[in-house]
């Protein structure tokens, strides 16, 4: 079936809009789209201004330009079952326990409809996924960044969904929750172990990426990590350790803002990770290899416990690094 071909609207933009921010003419002008629709356009570089991709909302006009817009079709309302091979853990009546591999998204947002996890569960479960979560995010109670691998939980039934909702809501402060994480970051740091407590806020420079508040702003993140191992010894100073993080609260990106803020950010990460990229060229040539093969953050939710929503038995997975981490670790070592 061919995929669905998008709408063009061309128009010419009258000499008494001058001055004026683009968003706002192209609102009054085309009513059936919002000021943040138009803004989620030119985002996306579907506006352009005189045969130029327009490259901001706020672009003062001059009542003079050619406007031409491209307008993605409407998809779907529900997501659609696809077959997507899932590597599943764990699964009875109540809830299914998956091992989710990197570059898999959970739920379909923006730029991501299709190929999912939720998709995918769509398919396996065949109808049985809780739909407290919205038909967006049928069954899912917790999530992982798309280049973050590992375990996760979902519900099947709507008492699965609140009970295991209210689990991940305790952070396993007071319930048997417990999230383990493994990374490799840049750096030994100089305790063993240690707890970081920031709030976490979107950036203000970049709303894209996530950020330590200052102040009183933001939500309350909680991280506890310890080192299991430096690695690199050989070197005057080990160049990267391999750490376990515990999470007492969820927020976006929470250990990778957390482990930059101590100045031990993830190998690998491309947008926390930045300013370390240099330290790369120090990494022996497997070693340096490796990473540059790796293409994602080395952070890997590797343990995942909490009580069941029927039996009230404690179910508690593990999962090894997968190939690509592994492989890099051993490179390391």
């Amino acid at each position: 079936m061919p995929d669905p071909i998008p709408e063009l609207i061309s128009l010419a933009l009258p000499a008494d809009c001058a001055g004026q921010r683009l968003d706002r003419v192209l609102a009054r002008l085309l009513p059936e789209f919002s000021r943040t629709r138009i803004q989620a356009l030119v985002k996306a570089g579907k506006v352009e201004l005189d045969g130029a991709v327009a490259a901001d909302a706020s672009l003062k006009v001059s009542g003079s330009e050619s406007v031409r817009l491209e307008v993605p079709p409407p998809v779907p309302a529900e997501p659609a079952a696809e077959a997507i091979p899932l590597n599943v853990v764990y699964e009875d009546d109540h809830l299914i326990v998956i091992d989710k591999p990197v570059g898999l998204v959970v739920h379909p947002a923006a730029g991501h409809y299709e190929g999912t996890l939720v998709n995918a569960l769509l398919a396996h479960c065949a109808g049985s996924l809780s739909g407290i979560g919205g038909v967006e995010r049928p069954g899912i109670v917790h999530r992982l960044d798309k280049d973050t691998s590992g375990l996760m939980v979902a519900a099947k039934t709507d008492q699965a969904h609140r009970a295991l909702a209210a689990q991940f809501a305790d952070h396993g402060r007071t319930g048997p929750l417990e999230r383990a994480y493994r990374a490799l970051v840049w750096g030994v740091p100089t305790q063993m172990r240690g707890t970081v407590v920031t709030g976490i806020d979107r950036d203000p420079r970049n709303r894209e990426k996530m950020a330590v508040a200052k102040g009183d702003r933001g939500r309350e993140a909680i991280t506890h990590w310890r080192v299991q191992e430096p690695l690199m010894a050989g070197q005057d100073k080990p160049l990267v350790s391999l750490v376990e993080c515990r999470l007492e609260t969820g927020r976006t990106h929470q250990i990778r803002v957390h482990m930059a803020h101590i100045g031990h950010p993830l190998l690998g990460d491309p947008v926390y990770g930045q300013g370390f990229k240099s330290k790369a060229a120090r990494l022996p040539e497997e070693a340096r290899a490796a990473l540059e093969n790796l293409g994602r953050q080395a952070l890997h939710a590797g343990h995942l416990a909490f009580e069941h929503p029927a039996s009230g038995e404690l179910m508690a997975f593990d999962s090894p690094f997968p190939a690509d981490l592994e492989t890099l670790l051993a490179s390391l070592r």
